[in-house]
């Protein structure tokens, strides 16, 4: 068994630790108040028996909790208080300096808790280190300084939590949706460099790749970019091959037929798209922002918004080459193909391409196919989109997401035309549902009562965020503010109209509704009894964020969080603050956003008809998905699904798994093992466990996790069962 040390750090869980702590303060009372030897040995047994009954490597402070309450269990008050004195004496220590044992520690690369912070980061790289090291002193200079103390104590005892405190010392927003047409259109400026209107569909294609890293650097959240904005400009390439195709005929005297000659401009036309989309694939996944890693960005395939009819068929043609890179994927170092994270792809299902005599078909049927072997792309249904994002022109609208499910809410400018491309999220508060469930002790009116409570704070904590980027000059971010991504602003032009009147969004996010809604009614949010209480629990947070959003001209938006480690975070502290209550939260994990349990039985179709009910009340960013087997031999089956989100839901996916073995070349799925109560990730061919061996892509949050997961997130990938 293994303890996770306050520096981050794992070690082997040694009992004699605890027997040495317990006797010295032991020794430090009078004689007659004193145990004896074989009841500090008892005492120490039942803490390592409760340790090892966590499933879970324990913490230090978790252990402590524990000792403290045995030698009280023993009558020994005196030693209780000796134990407890010396506890708060070393703490006081500590707090003088908070940051440095955690440094050293990334920097030495025993911090197992950074290691498995992010799914998309490799600790042991140079730039992720510093990145981590640069947001250990921002989260300190957040959490004892600009921050309120109940907010931080919130955050530090998971009931709610801050996303992203280490970053917050800077002026820094969360997610957006790259205006891509804009800059390419008007031009831009990148590191003082002025960059024109690109002369072709190639050169529009590596601009794009170095403005997603330019954002990426400035920001810590998500971006979306769409291929309609790249669109126009294989009519420019077109042109362009046309005239030197005319020139060299010319100078080699050939005559060519019509057909020949537009058959060479196509064929050299799509050479050159090839290239094209391989630089956006192969730029993004080898590029490291400056936090350490592949940029945070998502490509989105809509047909419906071209402008005319040619560049819908361009567009096409790029979605095609998008999805058929894809399929093949990226090689490893061994030279294999595997799965990459990103660009995550999302691809809109419509009118156009969902039935088997539309048009676009057959790019649908490639995407079926992209999916069963890369989990890509992700699927958006036009006709549920457009049912449920209506301006306040009584016109609905349909659009990407901001990253992996934040979606920014209907928009109309001042001169009535709607606008999504070059709006953002101001940033992210979560509350943890099960939290406000277990203090409530199941009492209804108490529930309610605690709830408002979690929520004003939450409310407060957004407050924070949003107040944190007023005042921010455009300056802070060239790209963002002053060079088209987002906006057009002068230089020393503070962004403060932008945070106001809907342009930009500020999400409550929530967490863990199937365990919130077990412990008040003692049934799953799926049980038609208790769905009703869960669908209130929604509403309640809508109309809070409602209430915020008269109360300051903002945009608050109820988002289902895609909780990655604080899905481990949260159930540690609901077992620290209640014990291990069965069935709510004796795993290691809490459920995301609205989601059915990942061990409840139920069918793909039928899990996507019943969460369609909660994404309609999560309007700031929510995803469904259905846990599926190999299908690449099964597209009928994909397809199936497809056209089943397409009718029902407006945003979900199908998970599949995409590994490979690098020590015996096994490409089927690596397998989690548990050894010495800690899960691993096992070869079932060669049984390897040398993470550094093998390639494991999951989808954990919405978005691919390549870099592996802490153990709770671990567990709940495992504990997933199929819905097909």
């Amino acid at each position: 068994m293994k303890v996770l040390k306050r520096n981050g750090s794992e070690v082997v869980f040694d009992i004699t630790k605890i027997i040495a702590a317990i006797t010295k303060a032991n020794d430090a009372v009078d004689e007659d108040a004193r145990m004896t030897p074989l009841q500090i040995k008892r005492i120490a047994e039942a803490v390592e028996l409760s340790c090892i009954r966590m499933s879970r490597a324990p913490e230090v402070e978790e252990i402590q909790d524990l000792v403290e309450s045995q030698i009280m269990a023993h009558g020994a008050y005196e030693v209780a208080k000796k134990y407890i004195t010396y506890r708060y004496t070393r703490a006081l220590v500590r707090r003088s300096n908070t940051t440095d044992e955690r440094i050293l520690s990334l920097i030495e690369c025993c911090n197992e808790e950074a290691k498995q912070e992010n799914a998309n980061k490799n600790p042991t790289v140079n730039s992720v280190q510093r990145d981590y090291m640069a947001g250990e002193v921002s989260r300190d200079i957040t959490n004892r300084i600009l921050l309120p103390e109940d907010i931080v104590k919130a955050h530090e005892e998971g009931i709610i939590h801050f996303h992203d405190t280490d970053y917050y010392a800077q002026h820094m927003h969360n997610c957006d949706l790259v205006n891509l047409e804009d800059m390419l259109q008007n031009g831009t400026v990148i590191s003082g460099t002025m960059i024109e209107r690109p002369h072709s569909f190639s050169t529009a294609c590596n601009i794009a790749t170095q403005i997603i890293a330019q954002v990426a650097s400035n920001q810590y959240g998500g971006q979306s970019i769409s291929l309609t904005h790249l669109a126009p400009f294989v009519q420019v390439s077109r042109e362009k091959i046309r005239k030197s195709l005319t020139a060299e005929m010319d100078d080699a005297g050939i005559n060519l037929t019509k057909e020949q000659f537009d058959g060479i401009v196509e064929k050299r036309l799509r050479e050159e798209i090839n290239r094209g989309v391989q630089t956006i694939q192969y730029q993004v996944v080898t590029l490291l922002t400056t936090n350490g890693q592949a940029p945070f960005v998502t490509v989105f395939m809509y047909l419906g918004e071209a402008k005319n009819e040619q560049e819908k068929k361009d567009l096409a043609i790029i979605i095609e080459e998008t999805l058929l890179q894809r399929y093949e994927g990226v090689k490893n170092e061994d030279g294999v193909f595997v799965t990459p994270a990103f660009p995550k792809l999302i691809y809109v299902l419509e009118e156009q391409n969902i039935h088997e005599d539309s048009p676009y078909y057959y790019l649908t049927k490639l995407a079926a196919k992209c999916t069963a072997r890369r989990m890509v792309p992700d699927y958006i249904s036009e006709k549920k989109m457009l049912e449920l994002k209506v301006d306040k022109n009584g016109e609905g609208h349909c659009y990407t997401c901001m990253g992996c499910r934040s979606f920014l809410t209907p928009y109309v400018d001042e001169n009535g035309n709607p606008k999504y491309y070059g709006r953002f999220n101001q940033g992210v508060v979560t509350i943890n549902l099960v939290d406000v469930a277990l203090s409530s002790g199941g009492n209804l009116e108490k529930f309610w009562s605690i709830f408002d409570e979690r929520l004003e704070l939450c409310h407060r904590a957004l407050l924070c965020r949003h107040e944190r980027l007023k005042g921010t000059t455009s300056d802070a971010a060239p790209i963002l503010w002053q060079h088209g991504a987002l906006a057009r602003l002068k230089k020393g032009e503070v962004i403060d109209k932008l945070l106001y009147g809907g342009y930009s969004t500020i999400s409550l996010g929530y967490a863990g509704l199937y365990e919130c809604v077990k412990q008040m009614t003692g049934k799953s949010h799926t049980d038609p009894s208790a769905t009703p209480f869960a669908l209130q629990v929604m509403q309640h947070m809508n109309d809070a964020c409602k209430k915020w959003k008269e109360m300051h001209n903002i945009d608050f938006s109820l988002y289902g969080t895609p909780l990655e480690s604080t899905t481990y975070k949260f159930a540690k502290c609901l077992q620290k603050r209640f014990g291990v209550v069965p069935g709510i939260n004796d795993k290691g994990y809490i459920t995301n956003s609205y989601h059915i349990h990942v061990s409840e039985e139920v069918d793909a179709f039928t899990k996507l008809a019943f969460e369609s009910q909660f994404q309609k009340l999560s309007p700031g960013g929510a995803i469904s998905y259905v846990e599926v087997p190999d299908m690449q031999n099964n597209l009928e089956a994909v397809l199936q699904v497809m056209k089943f989100i397409y009718d029902n839901i407006m945003y979900a996916e199908l998970n599949t798994k995409s590994d490979y073995c690098q020590e015996c070349g096994w490409d089927g799925e690596i397998e989690i093992a548990e050894v010495d109560g800690k899960l691993i990730w096992k070869c079932p061919k060669c049984q390897n466990t040398d993470q550094s061996k093998m390639n494991v892509a999951r989808r954990t949050c919405g978005y691919i996790g390549t870099q592996y997961w802490n153990q709770g997130r671990t567990q709940e990938i495992k504990e997933r069962v199929l819905h097909l």
